[in-house]
């Protein structure tokens, strides 16, 4: 194909492209102007201002991370540097109920995000502040008219979110106190029809029973959107099915009737019209292997000719590995008396010590914590047959010491470090114990009985000075490819820009991707679909192609690196200039070559571009269906 009568901005040469879940062919691509002009054998390259020559390599669109909390890093760091490198060309934000689209909400003492994000996301108090103090909007309208206008790196979808609605409409006590009057109802609802037409791609809610207020009176309460009863969603929802829009929601974990309940509100059966809805999210949990088998039930009856629903449970494509600072863990929200330790600020460790000092409180964090694990009854049966009602693992064989102001003990396994205590307190320790680690157990672990008693000296002798890891879901990769690969499902979920140092999921696309192409190249294809063109589809943005025309958001990928690629051993803690904080994330340096973002290039060589974050690359995304 002979092109020379158009400029040519980059061309791409010999790569093998995969498209829209089309066979992969081996093309070249032209870019000009920030869009594909042009795919063919043999373009002609003579009037291009650069060539790349992508033999031996994948082409495809740029991934999309379908469920991020990127809302405050977008303010300091927009070119999302943690996501680019990784080939995420677009992210959707103001998940779980929680966004910016009211600007701080401020009012009485209350500071709304950091109140919602502190506890919820695990992101310091400091950091939050910083990024409200410097939020210059009040209205949803005027929200997306500043992303419209900042650098942005990847493409931005943006959800209307819930708890904010809540909030900006009841007030911040009124919202965890009680419920709407008829009114509020009547303005949440032209609120969100009027966001939904402004271009916000739908409407976040949220009710996993892990999310809960920082701030004092309310830090014993969940947030806003989980006082929401059943009339309230199915009204909001109602007016996002007549809008074309998007649900994102989380289920009611302990509640299989409520779940069943909340989901048919998909249903066009039953209400009309579907409703898109997608949920977080389908793991396949450790220590209760029923949900994974739920999650791809729930999905085949929602979306049944009978329900006639369009529903869209997301996918983690990596083992579900989460790290703890001390007692500090998204997943200890959910058990009472490790909550009551996260309800204390981060930094004021004389608070935790406190509680971990209280007779009553020892009293029932080792009830807690052995649990199931000595006698006969009925929490032993679930723990014996693997249904235990609690996502959070504490089995000690399976919790990892990742740094510990003690060193030797890092690299150890709970088990094995609460074995070694146990001896050296007897006396009977088999290897080397230097007098550092002998005085350290005299001093803090005399005391010891069991797993209970030692788990809660640990948390007393270092506090978040100790970080733990553990894989609470998703341990079995054959498990996760069959999740990942099941067509009711959806791929992509990410969690990025929260958790700075719980998670590290940044890189979980080009992992479903590395599973994928364990079946080959038709496999490729089909993944490629799904974390590009079909998570646009659901959530109703253009974009997920490099058809001609198109924008050109594109990746180039090494597929013998990617091959290679371990993404357990390429997690890092790294200090961000941005936060002045820690942050988990991964490298996956080398296999991605190369990121381009509205036909500019973002990452290249292992390094990302001057420009990125500086000059705008990214659009904010608005909804198709937007007036």
């Amino acid at each position: 194909m002979n092109v020379k009568a158009q400029k040519i901005d980059t061309l791409i040469k010999n790569a093998k492209v995969f498209n829209n879940g089309e066979s992969p062919v081996i093309e070249d691509v032209a870019v000009s102007d920030g869009r594909i002009v042009a795919r063919g054998k043999d373009l002609d390259g003579e009037s291009a201002d650069r060539i790349i020559d992508a033999k031996g390599l994948w082409l495809m669109p740029g991934l999309f991370d379908i469920h991020t909390h990127y809302d405050l890093e977008l303010e300091v760091a927009p070119g999302l540097p943690e996501s680019t490198r990784h080939g995420t060309t677009s992210v959707v934000i103001a998940n779980c109920s929680l966004g910016l689209a009211f600007g701080t909400q401020r009012s009485d003492n209350h500071d709304p995000i950091v109140s919602c994000y502190a506890r919820v996301e695990n992101i310091p108090k400091a950091v939050l502040k910083d990024c409200a103090d410097n939020i210059t909007w009040d209205t949803p309208k005027e929200y997306l008219d500043h992303l419209d206008q900042i650098n942005l790196g990847p493409n931005v979808a943006v959800l209307f979110p819930h708890s904010m609605l809540r909030i900006e409409t009841m007030g911040f006590d009124n919202s965890v106190t009680r419920d709407p009057t008829h009114s509020e109802i009547k303005a949440m609802k032209s609120l969100l029809s009027d966001g939904l037409d402004e271009g916000y791609v739908g409407f976040s809610t949220d009710a996993l029973p892990f999310h809960y207020l920082a701030a004092h009176p309310h830090c014993e309460k969940t947030i806003p959107t989980q006082f929401a009863k059943y009339g309230e969603l199915k009204q909001l929802t109602q007016v996002v099915r007549e809008k074309g829009g998007t649900w994102q929601a989380t289920p009611p974990k302990d509640s299989v009737i409520g779940t069943l309940k909340t989901f048919l509100l998909t249903s066009g059966r039953v209400h009309g019209k579907p409703l898109k809805t997608t949920v977080v999210a389908a793991l396949d949990i450790a220590n209760n292997w029923k949900l994974s088998l739920m999650v791809k039930t729930l999905s085949r009856l929602l979306n049944s000719s009978t329900v006639q629903g369009d529903f869209h449970m997301q996918a983690l494509g990596a083992p579900f590995k989460v790290w703890s600072d001390g007692a500090i863990t998204p997943l200890a929200e959910e058990i009472p008396e490790l909550r009551r330790l996260n309800e204390t600020d981060l930094e004021d460790r004389e608070a935790r010590q406190k509680i971990l000092h209280e007779p009553a409180y020892i009293k029932s964090f080792n009830a807690m914590w052995m649990s199931g694990k000595q006698g006969w009854n009925l929490a032993r049966l679930k723990r014996k047959l693997n249904v235990e009602d609690y996502a959070f693992n504490r089995t000690l064989s399976d919790m990892m010491v990742e740094r510990c102001p003690h060193t030797n003990w890092q690299g150890m396994d709970f088990q094995s470090l609460f074995d070694r205590i146990i001896a050296i307190k007897q006396g009977e320790c088999d290897e080397a114990v230097s007098k550092v680690e002998q005085k350290l157990v005299q001093k803090d672990f005399f005391w010891i009985a069991d797993e209970g008693d030692f788990m809660l000296q640990m948390l007393r002798t270092f506090d978040t000075d100790l970080s733990w890891s553990t894989v609470t879901a998703n341990r079995d990769l054959k498990v996760v490819r069959e999740l990942l690969m099941h067509p009711q499902l959806l791929p992509g979920f990410n969690d990025s820009g929260a958790h700075l140092t719980n998670m590290a999921f940044y890189d979980v696309n080009l992992r479903s991707l590395k599973l994928a192409a364990q079946g080959g190249d038709n496999d490729v294809s089909y993944m490629v679909k799904r974390l590009t063109k079909d998570a646009a589809d659901v959530f109703g943005v253009a974009g997920g192609t490099i058809n001609q025309g198109d924008i050109a958001d594109l990746i180039l990928v090494d597929p013998k690196k990617l091959a290679d690629y371990d993404g357990e051993k390429n997690i890092q803690r790294v200090y961000r200039d941005e936060f002045q904080h820690e942050q988990l994330v991964n490298r996956s340096d080398d296999v991605v070559r190369f990121v381009m973002i509205g036909g500019q290039a973002a990452w290249e060589n292992n390094d990302f571009s001057p420009d990125l974050g500086k000059k705008p690359m990214g659009r904010l995304l608005r909804s198709v269906h937007a007036a």
